[in-house]
């Protein structure tokens, strides 16, 4: 399948999101049945608004940079697509500029936007694919063994924990007991895997 392919991101930064979308573009511009390699400027919203750029216009070495740049390299937003003629403009948009791939990197209604696009495509008969790259630092994208950031975030609380807990033994006169706040919405995953702290 022959056409153009976007990477957008979406959602809280986290520690690998710019690592994603190097791997993301790099991969992308090895293949020659992907002939233009566009970003799209604050995920969803960038394509609703059509704010994408050539990615191919970049220096090899600032892809590269990316696996370690912080934030959102390409800008990230927090919109859930509800409505039918948002998901409609989408593949509009898509049409426009021959995309047939779209890689989107976000969390879980991300996902679900990936989702919904695809099988709208499918309806209209374009040949295309969404492809979701997990984010969430969560991990809890359904069908997904673990995302990436996850390991990252564990071993961060992990010890910020046992450092904290030696802090509270050390000094007789502080309170006995600390209350540390994790992310992870309703999975709890990234709580469970900070008890790696205890010895």
């Amino acid at each position: 399948m022959k056409g153009n392919c976007i990477v957008a991101q979406s959602g809280g930064p986290t520690a690998v999101i710019n690592a994603s979308a190097c791997g993301v573009i790099q991969e992308a511009m090895k293949h020659p049945q992907i002939e233009g390699v566009y970003g799209s400027h604050n995920g969803i919203l960038g394509v609703l608004n059509e704010k994408i750029f050539d990615l191919r216009k970049e220096e090899p070495a600032d892809i590269e940079g990316l696996k370690v740049t912080p934030s959102s390299a390409l800008g990230s937003c927090r919109y859930k697509v509800k409505k039918q003629e948002d998901f409609e403009r989408i593949l509009e948009v898509f049409i426009k500029y021959n995309i047939r791939y779209f890689f989107y990197i976000g969390g879980n209604d991300s996902m679900d936007t990936a989702d919904k696009v695809n099988k709208l495509a499918g309806k209209k008969g374009y040949e295309f694919r969404a492809i979701g790259v997990p984010k969430t630092i969560d991990n809890d994208l359904a069908c997904t063994d673990h995302t990436p950031g996850y390991g990252s975030v564990i071993k961060y609380l992990a010890t910020m924990v046992a450092e904290a807990g030696r802090d509270t033994e050390a000094l007789c006169t502080s309170e006995p007991v600390n209350v540390i706040e994790a992310m992870g919405r309703n999975a709890g995953w990234i709580a469970a895997g900070t008890a790696l702290a205890k010895r």
